[in-house]
């Protein structure tokens, strides 16, 4: 194995003013609170894997098939995505493996709670699509404003997080997605994708006291920044990066909403937002896609919206905690590289994600499966979710489209803004008022 000096404690100029801003935004997230291949003799030692992140990805089903196929012991715990970035920026110690999306890189990145990634030791890096890379899946794609994952991917010779290509990574790329909202078409009438369907329906007076959004600074402050702008209430230079100024323009409209209680639930999880939507509470809101898959296996008819205006992108990362070393670091990177064989992209795909290496993951699904998930074709036959319940019912088109159209309509990433910290004050003002 290669004794890289800043495998573990990376070099660092902490004079540079954005890591100082970094330190301080990941301690106002704490106060908010809200080898090659890796030797495989070593890795299959009674090493137990403890891996922190949310619920999206940390699910059963997943650690006993890891368990069965690496030979070590894991262990899984989900959190909150507030809660998920609190802990690993504060103690690096508490996980081995971090998984989340790309908007916490540079948290943890200059909180040192994160350490380079050996670009050598991920057996399939060449087969990993363009879009990480890159930005894009193919030349001719938009790429969206704001940390594009590819943007803070590779560890640049002086630190820093940046596109240029170098030997080290501050994460693995695996599952993504692009997000919008979800609603009721019981109630609301369908839309048209990419035509008539708009962020703006969120701050429709319309739909006042049954709105919900998703309660994750980093990421609801963009789904309400695009629905403002969609509705002409507010104006951004660079929806990626709002300024304090356009922070506090934005959050005068949320605020005013607010207390006119047009929002009737801000949710914290994925099982949260179903039963905001599954008891009528709310009928249109922010969502994620394993949320309109259950619905809909229920039988609620919720669609899940491909906006005019583009999603708001986002992609998870595997990162490898600053503390972990030895037989324990083997193992991770045995867990992550098994995370891109197939089964487990599988697997996440009947959620309706996407992997980095998408041919592994066909190799687990069947031709309808892959029709429907990836190709963005009417659905034949119904077809299961990750729980083998019917998610989908045959007849059925993915809504947006395929994973090249799809990823190619992104607005904007999920981003840590210049804004951040000012941005973390303001939702919690936005919670109590």
């Amino acid at each position: 194995m290669n004794n890289i000096r800043s495998a573990s404690q990376p070099m660092r100029d902490n004079s540079i003013s954005r890591r100082q801003f970094m330190g301080q935004a990941a301690g106002t997230a704490v106060a908010l609170s809200y080898l090659n291949s890796p030797p495989a003799v070593h890795a299959k030692q009674k090493t137990t894997l403890r891996v922190l992140g949310t619920d999206v990805t940390l699910q059963e089903d997943i650690r006993r098939q890891a368990e069965q196929d690496l030979g070590i012991h894991i262990t899984f715990e989900p959190r909150g995505s507030a809660g998920v970035l609190q802990k690993a920026s504060t103690r690096p110690e508490s996980f081995d493996v971090y998984e989340q999306w790309s908007n916490s890189i540079n948290v943890l990145w200059y909180a040192n709670a994160i350490q380079p990634i050996d670009k050598s030791r991920i057996r399939r890096w060449e087969e990993i699509n363009p879009l990480t890379k890159t930005g894009r899946l193919a030349p001719d794609m938009k790429i969206g404003a704001g940390d594009a994952p590819h943007k803070i991917l590779h560890v640049q010779s002086d630190g820093c997080l940046g596109p240029q290509t170098s030997d080290q990574l501050s994460f693995l790329p695996y599952v993504h997605n692009v997000d919008s909202f979800g609603y009721n078409t019981s109630i609301i009438p369908q839309g048209i994708p990419y035509e008539t369907e708009s962020w703006g329906w969120l701050l429709d007076d319309a739909y006042r006291g049954r709105v919900g959004l998703v309660n994750e600074p980093a990421i609801g402050i963009f789904d309400a920044a695009l629905a403002a702008q969609a509705r002409g209430l507010v104006e951004f230079e660079d929806i990626g990066n709002l300024t304090r100024s356009e922070v506090d323009s934005l959050f005068s409209v949320l605020v005013e909403y607010k207390r006119r209680k047009h929002f009737n639930g801000i949710w914290n999880s994925v099982p949260q937002s179903v039963q905001f939507m599954k008891t009528g509470r709310v009928v249109i809101e922010s969502m994620f896609s394993p949320a309109v898959s259950t619905l809909n296996g229920m039988g609620i008819p919720v669609t899940y919206a491909a906006p005019k205006e583009g999603y708001r992108g986002w992609h998870g990362v595997l990162c490898l905690s600053s503390k972990t070393t030895g037989h324990t670091r083997d193992a991770a990177y045995e867990y992550m590289n098994w995370w891109l064989d197939g089964w487990a992209g599988a697997y996440m795909a009947r959620q309706g994600y996407y992997i980095s290496i998408p041919e592994r993951a066909r190799e687990y699904l069947t031709s309808q499966e892959w029709d429907y998930w990836y190709e963005g074709k009417q659905a034949v036959s119904d077809l299961p979710g990750a729980n083998g319940n019917t998610a989908v019912k045959a007849g059925n088109y993915r809504t947006g489209g395929s994973y090249f159209e799809r990823l190619g309509n992104v607005a904007v990433w999920n981003t840590v803004m210049d804004s951040y910290e000012y941005s973390l004050v303001r939702w919690y003002e936005l919670l109590t008022a």
